[in-house]
């Protein structure tokens, strides 16, 4: 097909950056700053930036205070609530022990924080960047790596618009584009289709941890004003996950009555017969949570995988004509569950060296003084006290982990751990059994007010796909999905799936995968948990998938 396509167009940047997060626009914004005649691209594979953005929020200020230090004074920023009631909670069936403050280690403090939505803050940058003289080309997915004759990246193509199933052009179809760059910085976010192709090219993994990931489910809720607290946020671990399930809860009070809840879960659990969804949908009816949902309205919903690696999962970040930035590098702080102050400053340290580069007239070599520099700086900093509680909570379960973890922490604040630095072990597919060596789990059945089931909270995520477009989720091998996840598994697709994309539909011989790709809310959960790695996620056409307004 491709011989019959007319050739792309072309177009020449000094930079590309792949994706409009916070880390891909802090990035841009930061070689204005430096030089603004660097020319900049940003693309983003939302219909609009901050459509795929999803996160808690609570935000530690120190990536935007370095990027924009002025920033508080801006009346358009969108960062107004700051945390003032901190709270850790152990959760039991019926009970909420609340922690002391005092125990936990001081850098898991939030106070000084804000509470907001990230994708409010990725519209408010892109409008900083763009006042600047960056290009953003939102509704444009990266689909193509470009490289040189030595193997250097020299840019990326977006994807063809209007392929019909088939695979043939449609009527409207429009060529992709080459944009063509010396460096290119990728912000993809976790397990970026294109970040994974130059991990695995490369071999930038080769002397790291494998990489760990969880699933982030979040819900806004307008709620009703005599129970909204603004500033209040609270944590919990425990129930309705066991103990050798990771993951807890957050809820956080912000803005007009919002209340943002979520729930994560450590993507190495074992139980194939395990929902996070489910699990999130149980933990609302707690005794000590359900009173903040009294007459109140959920307007949004979505998920997305999170890095959990930490300091032993980062890759090498650098190789010929670019680099890796943000959670496309894995730079997220797990027990803050905090990541965008490090995408922010892992993106102005990856801009500081391209704009060293270009300044000194090269272009398409290897900025390894980023590489460098990395594991010296704040970021590295930071992810390094934090290193062992992840390895502690997957090694000894929920309740000795999480002790462990904090004392380790504890001990990091003084400068030494009991533990050295711990490994991962398993990846996260490999974690699973078998179904025979398994209890089902029997979820209650949504009430459609406080719970709800998976296509109502698709509904809400505002996700849309052109139905009549090539596939983006790939199954290698079917027989080996039916053989495998199917029949030793009991077919987990269907549950760790958050948008129910995927389902074992009728019996024996006439057992079928169904896959309702439209549904899809890119999570990218397929693409980590599947047991033998046999489904991957890859960009749909520019603009599909969900569009969370305020996430």
């Amino acid at each position: 097909m491709n011989q019959e396509l007319p050739a792309r167009e072309a177009m020449e940047f000094d930079v590309v950056i792949v994706g409009a997060g916070p880390a891909g626009l802090s990035a841009a914004i930061r070689l204005k700053q430096i030089s603004p005649d660097i020319t900049v691209v940003v693309v983003e594979k939302g219909s609009e930036v901050g459509a795929h953005i999803l996160s808690g929020a609570v935000i530690d200020p120190a990536g935007l205070d370095r990027l924009l230090p002025d920033w508080r004074k801006d009346p358009d920023a969108p960062l107004r609530t700051q945390v003032n009631d901190d709270r850790f909670y152990w959760m039991t069936k019926s009970t909420a022990f609340r922690i002391p403050n005092f125990i936990n280690p001081p850098l898991m403090s939030n106070h000084g924080c804000f509470i907001g939505s990230l994708g409010q803050v990725c519209k408010w940058l892109a409008s900083k960047a763009e006042t600047m003289g960056v290009e953003i080309y939102p509704g444009f997915a990266a689909v193509e790596m470009l490289y040189g004759s030595n193997g250097e990246v020299t840019g990326v193509a977006t994807g063809d618009m209007g392929i019909g199933k088939d695979g043939k052009p449609k009527s409207g179809f429009t060529r992709g584009m080459e944009l063509r760059a010396k460096y290119t910085l990728f912000a993809e976010g976790a397990r970026g289709s294109l970040t994974k192709t130059l991990i695995a090219r490369y071999k930038l993994d080769r002397n790291c941890e494998p990489p760990k990931f969880g699933i982030g489910l979040k819900e806004l809720w307008q709620v009703d004003p005599s129970r909204h607290r603004p500033g209040l946020i609270a944590h919990s671990f425990g129930w309705p996950l066991d103990n050798r399930t990771g993951g807890g809860s957050f809820l956080y009070h912000y803005g007009d009555h919002l209340v943002a809840a979520g729930f994560v879960v450590h993507l190495n659990y074992q139980n194939p017969y395990l929902s996070p969804f489910d699990e999130f949908q149980r933990f609302k009816t707690h005794p000590a949570v359900r009173g903040t949902f009294e007459g109140a309205k959920r307007i949004a919903y979505g998920a997305r995988a999170i890095t959990e690696g930490g300091y032993q999962s980062v890759p090498k970040l650098t190789f010929p004509g670019g680099a890796l930035i943000g959670c496309a590098a894995g730079f997220i702080n797990v027990p803050r569950i905090k990541g965008t102050h490090n995408a922010i400053l892992s993106s102005m340290l990856a801009s500081e060296q391209v704009a060293a580069a270009l300044s000194a007239g090269r272009a398409n070599d290897e900025l390894i003084d980023y590489e460098h520099a990395w594991r010296g700086s704040a970021v590295g900093k930071d992810l390094w006290k934090v290193r062992n509680v992840k390895p502690l909570w997957s090694k000894f379960g929920t309740i000795i982990g999480v002790m462990l973890g904090g004392l380790d922490m504890w001990t990091n604040t003084l400068g030494f751990s009991l533990f050295g630095t711990l490994d991962h072990g398993k990846s996260d597919p490999e974690s699973l059994k078998p179904a025979s060596k398994c209890s089902k789990i029997i979820y209650p059945k949504p009430d459609g007010r406080l719970t709800f089931d998976r296509l109502s909270s698709v509904f809400v995520s505002n996700t849309n796909h052109d139905e009549d477009q090539p596939p983006h989720l790939h199954v290698a091998d079917v027989k080996l999905q039916k053989a495998s996840e199917h029949s030793i598994f009991a077919g987990p697709s269907a549950r760790y799936c958050p948008a129910g994309v995927y389902e074992w539909v009728g019996e024996g011989s006439d057992l079928k995968y169904v896959i309702n790709a439209q549904n899809c809310v890119h999570c990218k959960t397929c693409d980590i948990k599947d047991p033998n790695r046999n489904i991957e996620w890859v960009p749909p056409e520019g603009g599909g998938g969900p569009n969370y307004p305020n996430m």
